[in-house]
């Protein structure tokens, strides 16, 4: 028998191909999936043009788009990858799919990394789309674009690690129920579309250190005042970040 009957020899794909993979399946699967578009895409979407257009809430002086642009931003982050990555990953443990990932030649670091890049990838199509319709809704941004970059990352990691321990510890239809009403709870208290000065002191205080919160004033501080990278913020999205991606990695049950 010659040596190159079994050529090329079998075996696992590098690294870098298995991740490579793996986020364009997860891309995929993310866009495809019908609820998951109307919570990452639609009702930001919707919520960006019916606020924008309508008088329903006092978002201070100047344009109301130039305030709910940089919250709605923030919002389609939390959506990709708090919300939608909970629910999804959350069903994937349940039916199994993800123990048979993780016996596969995918290291489950890489998986988990293939899942928050799908979100990134996700996130760009979002914004490049709320982007559009805000400067169709006559939307002056100000600032400089690039703080805003590191922003949307340390977002996009508190708020995944926060829904990867959601759907690690809790039964698929609790994690269902639970990151949807967090969602709501955090659009109407995370500044989104209601300015934090309509809440009382004692109450802002805490809703401060709410990621949506840190997130959506260290956009609107970039975008709305053009101030530079807002620290303090950043900051806040840092600690969350560490503090959900660490206990995502140390409570996690794949079954």
């Amino acid at each position: 028998m010659s040596a190159g009957t079994y050529a090329p020899k079998p075996g696992a794909a590098p690294l870098g191909r298995m991740i490579g993979a793996q986020t364009a399946l997860e891309t995929r699967m993310l866009l495809r999936n019908g609820e998951q578009l109307l919570l990452t895409v639609i009702i930001p979407s919707l919520l960006l043009v019916l606020f924008s257009t309508v008088d329903i809430i006092d978002t201070g002086g100047g344009k109301s788009v130039d305030f709910l642009a940089p919250g709605i931003l923030a919002l389609a982050v939390m959506s990709t990858a708090f919300t939608g990555q909970a629910i999804a990953t959350g069903f994937e443990r349940r039916y199994g799919v993800l123990k048979r990932l993780g016996a596969s030649p995918l290291p489950r670091w890489a998986l988990m990394t293939s899942k928050t890049l799908a979100v990134l990838v996700t996130e760009v199509f979002q914004v490049v789309l709320l982007t559009v319709i805000a400067y169709a809704l006559g939307w002056s941004p100000h600032g400089n674009p690039l703080a805003v970059f590191p922003l949307l990352v340390l977002g996009t990691a508190a708020f995944s690690g926060l829904g990867l321990l959601m759907a690690g510890t809790l039964k698929a239809e609790a994690t269902l129920a639970a990151a949807n009403l967090v969602f709501l709870l955090l659009l109407v208290a995370g500044g989104v579309i209601v300015p934090m000065d309509k809440f009382p002191g004692s109450v802002r205080s805490v809703l401060d250190l709410l990621p949506i919160s840190a997130l959506s004033d260290g956009l609107r501080g970039v975008l709305q005042q053009g101030a530079s990278l807002p620290w303090g913020d950043a900051g806040i999205l840092a600690v969350w970040a560490v503090l959900g991606l660490g206990a995502a990695a140390k409570f996690f049950r794949w079954e």
